[in-house]
């Protein structure tokens, strides 16, 4: 029988590292090539990955500063944090023989990856991080050897004619029992020639199994192998990186996930998590969000159109670095397992926040999970986990959303059923408001003054700026009775300068309001109808 570990359990003894009591003084910083290929700086940049986890074991050393157009846009700035708030100085390396120079001392040795077998790579990961080792292939031996390393495992010829989900099965058998069974590293992402495997120096880290099985039931082979290796995971355990582009949707992978109670955290190219793991929150730090709404006053709504807006998909992954910040009330997704993973990250989005930067609990759980695929006995301990991660970060509005059957339904799957939206309520007494979906839903409720709104727009980075304000406009007018609560989700490449382009359009009879006076609002004078999947 597997054990039911809540967060502040596991992270303290099933086998994350944890983070460092003091910051250290000095680490190295290296830039990093935008050629991901395989026949191009790809064997280069997964060696430097994986010298990143060991050298990173006990101590933070090595960061490494990501092309521009990364999907991750805070390595640059985090450093520049680090270096002014805890005073660390950054010695600059400028080619994979510094980074070895300065920090094979770390490495207890090599692991050969096959580079005409692409998958033999996740492997060597997995083989890396139990052996302490970095991944090379064939041509980088001689330097792995230079700087004294043996050899550790050897993949070369062992794949040849096998699909990835026998290489899989291999690796399972020959590793799984000994890695860290709290924290599974999903090294999706591109396919074919391509990999962007930045998350893989946590795994390292951590001694993570390292896979992309595909989630997709129709890959018959694959999916029994990702079903078997979820299901072996600890519930609650983390899915770190992200499912394969070229093997599955994103749908089908969070749903599997879910379906063993396992939270998901994205992406695969997240950057210098074993580095963020260790440094810790300034000493009596503690998260404090930008409240709008004061217990002394009321909150009524006039008959007009209210908006607000939320971004997802992650601080730091969209437009939070964009011009713009700051000028229009606004509210952002927390990435609430940071707040263990990466504190003093956390710390420095939290800092940077404006008054009118407003942080939500997202996604309906600890973590990225769908309410709907998860077994109905661990939901409540999902939403209890949940709810104690939002008073760490004083949150107070959390945001749900399930596509655990978008693949099946043309995409219509935003909604959630009655006995789901309870569970809500009842896990969540403190919450203010819930915000629901991803496209347009129709879930819709208030209880005791706090509502359950769904999204009635979604605002993608194609969409014309006039044709997006003529779309608001036609909403208000197809929902004439007012107040109108109008809750925008903005996908996280549109910059807040665009939205603020958008709602200039509006006219006076739309008014854009912080999140928390909107839901306020909203669960004072619900005007719309009370509505559950069926």
């Amino acid at each position: 029988m597997k054990k039911w570990f809540l967060l502040a359990v596991f992270v303290s003894a099933v086998g994350f590292q944890a983070a460092c009591a003091d910051t250290p003084d000095r680490a190295f910083v290296m830039d990093l090539s935008p050629d991901w290929s395989i026949d191009g700086d790809l064997p280069t940049h997964a060696m430097l990955i994986s010298l990143q986890g060991v050298a990173n074991l006990d101590a933070p050393r090595l960061y490494f500063l990501y092309p521009p157009d990364w999907d991750f846009k805070f390595s640059e700035p985090v450093m520049d944090y680090y270096a002014e708030s805890r005073g660390m100085e950054f010695e600059k390396l400028a080619t994979a023989e510094q980074a070895m120079d300065a920090l094979a001392q770390y490495a207890k040795g090599y692991v050969v990856w096959d580079k005409s077998v692409r998958t033999s790579l996740i492997v060597a990961f997995t083989a890396a991080g139990l052996n302490e080792s970095i991944v090379v292939s064939e041509e980088l031996i001689p330097l792995a050897e230079q700087h004294g390393l043996e050899l550790k495992v050897d993949l070369r010829g062992l794949f040849a004619g096998l699909n990835d989900a026998e290489i899989y099965a291999w690796a399972f058998d020959e590793y799984f029992d000994r890695c860290n069974q709290d924290m599974l590293i999903y090294l999706g992402g591109p396919s074919r020639e391509t990999m962007k495997p930045a998350i893989a120096d946590l795994g390292i880290r951590n001694r993570a199994f390292f896979t992309d099985a595909s989630t997709d039931p129709a890959d018959t082979l694959e999916y029994r192998f990702a079903n078997r290796v979820f299901e072996q995971m600890n519930p609650m355990s983390m899915v770190i990186g992200w499912h394969s582009y070229g093997k599955d949707s994103e749908a089908q992978h969070v749903t599997l996930a879910s379906s063993y109670a396992l939270r998901v955290l994205g992406l695969h190219s997240a950057p210098n998590m074993s580095f963020h793991q260790q440094i810790p929150l300034s000493p009596g730090f503690q998260f404090r969000n930008h409240h709008n709404v004061k217990p002394d006053r009321d909150y009524l709504p006039q008959k007009k159109t209210y908006i607000a807006c939320i971004q997802t998909d992650c601080l730091g992954l969209g437009a939070w670095t964009e011009p713009g910040r700051g000028e229009i009330p606004y509210a952002w997704e927390v990435t609430m397992n940071w707040s263990w993973l990466a504190p003093a990250m956390l710390q420095h989005f939290y800092e940077e926040a404006t008054e009118n930067d407003y942080f939500i609990g997202a996604l309906s759980g600890p973590g990225y999970m769908y309410p709907r695929a998860i077994p109905a006995e661990q939901l409540p301990k999902v939403i209890a986990e949940a709810g104690r991660l939002m008073k760490l970060l004083d949150l107070n509005v959390f945001e749900t959303m399930d596509h655990s059957a978008y693949w099946l339904t043309d995409g219509v799957d935003d909604d959630l059923p009655e006995e789901i939206v309870d569970a809500y309520y009842r896990g969540m007494p403190d919450a203010i408001g819930f915000a629901n979906g991803y496209r347009p839903g129709h879930t819709f409720t208030a209880r005791g003054g706090v509502p359950f709104v769904s999204y009635d727009y979604y605002l993608s980075r194609d969409r014309d700026e006039d044709e997006a304000a003529a779309d608001l406009q036609e909403l208000a007018v197809l929902n004439p009775q007012r107040p109108y609560f109008l809750l925008i989700h903005v996908r996280q490449f549109s910059d807040i300068q665009r939205v603020r382009r958008i709602l200039d359009r509006l006219g006076p009879e739309f008014e854009v309001l912080p999140l928390d006076v909107f839901m306020k609002m909203a669960g004072n004078e619900p005007t719309f109808t009370t509505r559950f999947a069926q």
